[in-house]
């Protein structure tokens, strides 16, 4: 009996799949801009639909600004040595990611509270309409920009980690 070969069609999806996802690489200067972006968008939005003139403007300031600049702390200390440290690589992607995400909303709130502080030394009768969103902007920004920075630098670092061992073998 002749038997017809089909190919196989699904060889060439997954080949395509596989050599796209192989290396996945952590670049700190698109996590920045995404954390400024991102968030800056969506509230920005929601200003518009609730005509919040407020959040339209803590979307561009204090959302956006604390964001981008949490991103960069986060991200320049996990390429640090920080990011070596055996419990960190070793650690479940949840776990690491909750932890940071902790230190990202602590450190914000520390920030709204030194800034709101100084603010009001500086200036004693502080009439700044932002300086009452600091309270929820920073602390919420920190853990978003926190959460996203270190869920995406464990999934380069987990990435590549593989891709070496399977290397080696």
């Amino acid at each position: 009996m002749n038997q017809m070969k089909y190919p196989n069609q699904t060889d060439d999806v997954y080949g395509i799949k596989a050599a796209g996802s192989k290396k996945k690489t952590f670049v700190l200067w698109r996590e920045v801009v995404m954390a400024y972006a991102a968030p800056a968008i969506m509230a920005g939005i929601g200003g518009l639909v609730t005509a919040d003139r407020g959040l339209q403007i803590g979307a561009l300031t204090t959302i956006g600004g604390a964001s981008a600049l949490m991103a960069l702390m986060i991200g320049l200390l996990l390429r640090s040595r920080v990011g070596h440290i055996r419990w960190i690589i070793g650690a479940p992607h949840l776990v690491v990611v909750g932890v940071f995400a902790l230190a990202g909303s602590s450190f914000g709130l520390y920030a709204a509270w030194v800034t709101s502080g100084l603010l009001e030394i500086m200036i004693p009768s502080n009439h700044l309409a932002w300086v009452g969103r600091v309270w929820i902007d920073f602390p919420l920004s920190g853990f978003i920009a926190s959460t996203i920075v270190t869920w995406r630098w464990r999934l380069a670092v987990t990435t590549n980690f593989s891709s070496k061992r399977r290397r080696k073998k």
